[in-house]
């Protein structure tokens, strides 16, 4: 994700609203204590995905890959007053860690941790949802956008990180980069599926805002 000028970044973060106290804290404990921080979402594109959490008010959200917790927090932010986020990550080391900070964030019932194999989980939810974040293993991209689509509403959104995949979808695919030959494969699909619209954001490691018609 070195890819966009580091000077511009902090420019753009310079003149972006502060994260909160419990998410330079959560950003902090995150960078300290757990392997590959680099993936947190952060302050700008966590404070990009409570833009656009508020301006879609969803009342219900689907998360797939919680993580340490980050996004869910800026997702949750622009919950309608009885919605709710479910987050499923197979991670099950960090969820004491995601269940602190989320009780920090006094988000209380709003958001559920599921702990388990996303693409079983899915299925099993009865819920239709407003909003999806996709931000977990990249060679099930595909799939989970399959899984989610016919669960997502009509006007209701689906937004998937790391379609840039550190620019590496500019670049020559060995033959055994399996997670590149599924960005760029998920990034083709979302493209050609004439049930959406469409929209990939240079935003950090890149987003792709997807609306299903």
């Amino acid at each position: 994700m070195d890819f966009i000028d580091e000077k511009l970044l902090q420019y753009a973060e310079a003149h972006t609203t502060e994260e909160n106290q419990i998410l330079k804290e959560l950003n902090r404990e995150t960078q300290a204590h757990v392997l590959n921080p680099r993936m947190l979402s952060g302050h700008l594109q966590g404070r990009v995905l409570s833009m656009l959490s508020h301006m879609i008010q969803p009342q219900s959200i689907l998360e797939i890959g919680t993580y340490t917790g980050y996004s869910a927090i800026c997702l949750c932010e622009g919950l309608q007053q009885h919605g709710k986020l479910f987050t499923i990550d197979i991670n099950e080391e960090l969820e004491e860690m995601v269940h602190k900070y989320f009780d920090k964030a006094g988000l209380g019932h709003k958001a559920e941790q599921l702990i388990g194999d996303a693409t079983a989980i899915i299925p099993t939810l009865k819920t239709n949802f407003d909003l999806v974040f996709i931000d977990a293993d990249k060679i099930n991209y595909s799939l989970y956008y399959d899984l989610v689509f016919d669960k997502v509403n009509n006007g209701g959104y689906i937004i998937a990180d790391n379609v840039l995949w550190s620019g590496n979808v500019l670049k020559p695919v060995a033959v055994s980069d399996e997670e590149t030959k599924a960005i760029t494969a998920f990034n083709e699909k979302i493209q050609n599926d004439n049930r959406v619209e469409n929209v990939l954001l240079p935003i950090r490691d890149g987003l792709m805002v997807v609306r299903k018609k």
